[in-house]
């Protein structure tokens, strides 16, 4: 991330209970998030950051608490829509998780998420920027970004069907990861339905070097990144040897997707829908 009407609610509006995250052969579950709930109500305080006065990446949108902007669906989700006042004037929503979670030495640790984004066209997605993404928890500790590390486990910009999968670590210029672009890989993604977002983080092998990150689409591996591959051990520690955060949200406009323009619409056709988030470990 660089610092319509739910499909369910429509199809089943009297359905509360949550869609629980997949078990995963030889992994436990060691936190999940189902977005159980009323429909219009908030994400649970006690386990999301719900955020305002963000001000990054020269985004246009302000964050609120409105539920108009995030909300709990009534149907086992949470949205998050973007939404333009008559005076222009962009807002959106973002939550983070208080938690954050460390891959532990010799284990694999894997977030994941079902998510679904609105069904807008493209062309009227400029400046749509849906994201979901774990954070250094440094950061919240006074660790400067990007050397806090943060690992983006999917972005999409302006409606593209491509998703991108990246990691932003070291110096703010330059350095391993390319700062500020970070180093991103791309997968083709389909514009239709929830699909399943995920990370890996494996630290079975001793040596830091051959110790992986991987990106994955609906259980299929499109990236994967090593330890050699950024071939500095303090580096590579604050993206695969440290705590974690998620965040959910979409921003409007930046440095990187541009500003949205006078075809962008927003509402439920720009929003991302999201039926649950898991962190697992073997």
């Amino acid at each position: 991330m660089r610092f319509q009407q739910s499909l369910l609610a429509t199809v089943v509006p009297n359905l509360v209970a949550a869609i629980t995250p997949p078990s995963i052969q030889g992994m436990n579950i060691v936190w999940s998030e189902n977005f159980e709930g009323a429909a219009g109500a908030s994400p649970s305080g006690n386990v999301w950051n719900i955020m305002d006065a963000i001000n990054t990446n020269n985004e246009v949108q302000t964050y609120t608490t409105s539920n108009q902007n995030v909300q709990i669906s009534g149907g086992g989700t949470v949205q998050f829509v973007p939404r333009k006042s008559p005076a222009g004037l962009w807002t959106s929503g973002r939550i983070e998780s208080q938690g954050s979670w460390t891959p532990a030495p010799g284990k694999v640790m894997k977030i994941q998420s079902n998510i679904l984004l609105g069904s807008n066209p493209t062309g009227t997605k400029q400046g749509m920027w849906p994201a979901f993404w774990a954070l250094g928890d440094a950061i919240r500790h006074g660790t400067q970004w990007p050397q806090s590390g943060e690992i983006d486990i999917m972005e999409q910009v302006n409606g593209i069907l491509t998703g991108y999968g990246t990691v932003h670590c070291g110096s703010s210029v330059g350095g391993p990861c390319n700062e500020p672009i970070g180093r991103a890989k791309t997968t083709p993604m389909s514009a239709d339905g929830f699909h399943t977002w995920g990370v890996t983080i494996d630290l079975t092998n001793n040596d830091w070097r051959a110790q992986t990150i991987s990106w994955e689409l609906d259980g299929t591996t499109y990236s994967t990144l090593t330890g050699a591959d950024i071939n500095d051990a303090p580096v590579w520690s604050s993206l695969a040897h440290s705590p974690l955060y998620v965040i959910l949200n979409v921003a409007v406009g930046g440095d990187w997707p541009g500003a949205p323009n006078a075809a962008t619409l927003d509402g439920y056709g720009s929003m991302m829908e999201v039926q649950w988030v898991a962190v697992y470990s073997s």
